[in-house]
This record gives C-alpha cells, structure tokens and sequence, in this order.
C-alpha cells in the first residue's frame, strides 16, 4: 500500500532529483510524527495510574463546541465509542440528562480564562449506561505561549463514589450506633451534590436517596439560605474555617412543612475529593419535645403531690446528694425541722438505716436521668418508722442534655394505711 502511494507521488514529480526531495521531506514528516506517538504513549504510561482516559481537542469553545483530534485506547475502552467515531466531533456526544449544566459553565468560563479545570459531573457511554466522570483539563501551548488545543485527562470514578458513599454512611450509621443515631448528618461535595445522607436525615426531609441525587444542597432551603449556601460554592467554600461554620437556618421538608434547624458545617478533605459535611439539630423537634416534657412534668407533680404527705428537691454537688428545700409538710409526719435538714446530706435523720443504701440508688438512677420509685423507712414525729413510698423524677436544664436537680413526693404506703384504718 506504502509502494502504491510512493508511484502516485512520484508521477507528480517532474524529475527524479525533485521526487528525491518530496521523499526526504515526506521521510521527515513520518519520523516527526513517529516520535511525537512515541512522546505521547510516554505521557500516557506516565499518567496511566491516574487517567483512563486521553482526549485532546481543538481551541474554539463556541458551538457545537471544540473538535475532538485525538483519543486514547482508554478512551475508547471507559466510553464504548471507536476512535473513528469520535475524531471531529466533540465532547458534548458524553452528555445526557444527568450532566450537570453547572458544572459545564463553570468548564467553559475556566477555559475562556485559559485556566486549568478540574471537575467531575455524570456522563454517558456509547451504551447510553451513565458513569461518574472527573476531568482534569489543562491548555496545551506552542512555542510562543499561545493556547493551541486543549488536553482532557479523564477517570471513572463510578465505583469509587459508590465506595466512598458506602463506606461514610456505614461510617455515620455503624461507627458508635448509639451515638451516631442520634445524628442527622449529610455530606454535599463542592458542586452542591448530595454525596450521601444518613437515615435521620432522609427522614427529616422527606426524600428517598434517588430523590436526593436529582437535588443540589442549597434547593432544600429557602431563598435567603440558599444564596448564603451558594455563595459558599461558589467561592470555593474557602469561607468555612478549620473549626466549621455554625448557623440556624429552615429547612424545607419535601412536603413543605418547614423545619428549624441548627447546624454546624465542617470541609473534609478525602483523598482525592472536598466534601462539605453538615450536621443538623432538630431545633423544631426540640421545641415540641420541651414543651411535651414541661407539660408532663406539670401533670406528674400535679397528681403526685396531690396524694403525697409532703414533697423536697435534691442537688448534687459533684456526686453528693445535698437536700435543697422540704414542703412545710415534713415537719408535720417528722416533728424534724426543715432548717436542719436542709442544705446537707442528712437522710440518717429520718430514713431507717438499714435502707439508706437503697435510697441512695434511688437518687442515683433519677441523677442518670430515670424516674424512680423507692421504699423505705421513715421516721414519724412519735418516734417511730412507718413505710412510705418516695417517688423521684429528674428535671432537666434548658438544653435537655443534663439533670439540674430531683424533685420528689413522699406518700404513706398502702399498706400502711390500711393498718391505720
């Protein structure tokens, strides 16, 4: 075939000096082009480990976009598509449903700038099956520093996401159960996707993890949030610091309702990848459960005290019980002065004591944050004990999060009072 080629171009020579010539420029040729392929399977065995896959196109960017010139075999493997298929058209053939337009104008501008871009958005193969495809796009120059053609080093990085994805939520729902229950957290990467959302919150916003995956991170807040959100996309969230972010913000439920919430924004750095995870309070929830709280502990003082013989609190000073105040009652059944009760720990003065140990587990429990019912002995003002039931409930600080003091109702046994009777 090389022979037929060489009689044609010697047919066009006027004489065999000026066919000499055409040969030892076409030689030239072939050998410059022999070792620019021999340059260019060296950069793409040194960057083998990294990319699948080579393309490199033509400068303009205008429509229907730049002319691809050359692919790789790993392009052809990662696409489905031939080189044939592919020279002279351009890359827009990987796009489909899924690509996100965004993350292409954000392409485009870095290019019009002449800048390097590195991004990753879905694509699609031959097949029309789609795959997770980060590109690593850099100007390639001549001599005199002027762009000539773009070079796009690419990787599927489908596995590798499901990985990821995997691995943080078996992290988030499985690393501590009992801790991380209680957690609502999500992970958005520094396109506003949602990489992963644990349990708690898919619950607290209504949507499926295939519902998520079509939404971006700031479209489950109201305006005024999601311009603060987007705004940190688009400066590169460089404006979280080291130690995060904390705002209060609404979150909308996919059915509408709104959800107070506070949340706290931390980057994480994985290897390869920049994640933004977001750990969000049920501010909402929290309300209603104070207010349930308030209004049952409103109700059990109200009917306990209503059948007790008198009432007290309790403090604890590190781990020492320490009796804050008595109801006017207790000196009636003790005959004992409350003043001298009062401010210390002094349950010998009216407690049997052969049941103060099991008084003091009481106390315990309800410190730990359980209500409580215990039996025991009591001193009467005539110098005897009579059985009584102490029943203790914690009440909680304004956060919810520990006991600030016991509140207790003392009733005479029934027992007790049926031998009275």
């Amino acid at each position: 075939m090389w022979s037929d080629k060489v009689i044609t171009l010697k047919k066009y020579c006027e004489d065999e000096e000026s066919f000499g010539k055409v040969k030892e420029i076409v030689e030239d040729l072939i050998e410059e082009r022999d070792e620019k392929e021999k340059r260019l399977r060296l950069l793409e065995s040194a960057i083998r480990s990294d990319y699948d896959s080579i393309i490199i196109t033509e400068l303009s960017l205008e429509k229907p976009g730049p002319k691809i010139v050359y692919v790789n075999d790993g392009f052809c493997k990662m696409t489905g598509y031939s080189k044939e298929e592919v020279i002279g058209k351009t890359p827009r053939i990987l796009q489909g449903p899924k690509t996100d337009p965004k993350v292409l104008e954000k392409l485009k501008k870095r290019l019009e700038e002449g800048r390097s871009f590195f991004g990753q958005t879905v694509n699609y193969k031959k097949d029309g099956s789609e795959f997770v495809n980060q590109w690593d796009i850099h100007p390639l120059k001549n001599k005199d520093g002027e762009i000539t053609h773009w070079v796009s080093y690419q990787h599927d990085i489908t596995e590798r996401k499901r990985a990821e994805e995997k691995l943080v939520d078996q992290k988030i729902e499985f690393d501590n159960l009992r801790k991380e229950s209680k957690r609502t957290v999500v992970d958005v990467d520094i396109q506003g996707n949602i990489v992963m959302a644990n349990k708690s919150f898919r619950e607290l916003v209504g949507y499926n993890k295939d519902e998520l995956k079509r939404v971006k991170a700031w479209d489950l807040f109201p305006d005024k949030y999601m311009r603060m959100l987007s705004g940190w996309f688009e400066s590169g969230i460089e404006e979280i610091g080291s130690e995060g972010e904390e705002f209060k913000s609404i979150l909308k439920h996919k059915s509408g309702v709104p959800i107070q919430v506070k949340a706290n924004a931390q980057i994480m750095d994985l290897q390869d990848q920049r994640l933004i995870r977001v750990e969000f309070e049920n501010i909402s929830l929290k309300k209603r459960v104070m207010d349930a709280l308030k209004k049952r502990n409103s109700n059990y003082v109200r009917v306990v005290e209503k059948a007790s013989e008198f009432t007290y609190t309790v403090d604890f000073e590190g781990n020492k019980p320490v009796f804050q105040s008595f109801s006017s009652e207790f000196f009636e059944v003790t005959g004992i002065p409350n003043d001298s009760v009062e401010g210390e720990w002094a349950a010998e003065k009216f407690i049997h004591e052969d049941d103060i140990n099991t008084y003091w587990s009481h106390l315990k429990k309800v410190q730990n944050g359980e209500s409580s019912t215990c039996k025991y002995r009591l001193l009467s003002k005539d110098g005897n004990y009579i059985e009584v039931l102490d029943y203790c409930k914690p009440q909680w600080d304004s956060q919810q999060e520990t006991v600030s003091n016991i509140r207790c109702a003392v009733s005479l046994d029934e027992a007790y009072k049926k031998t009275e009777a």
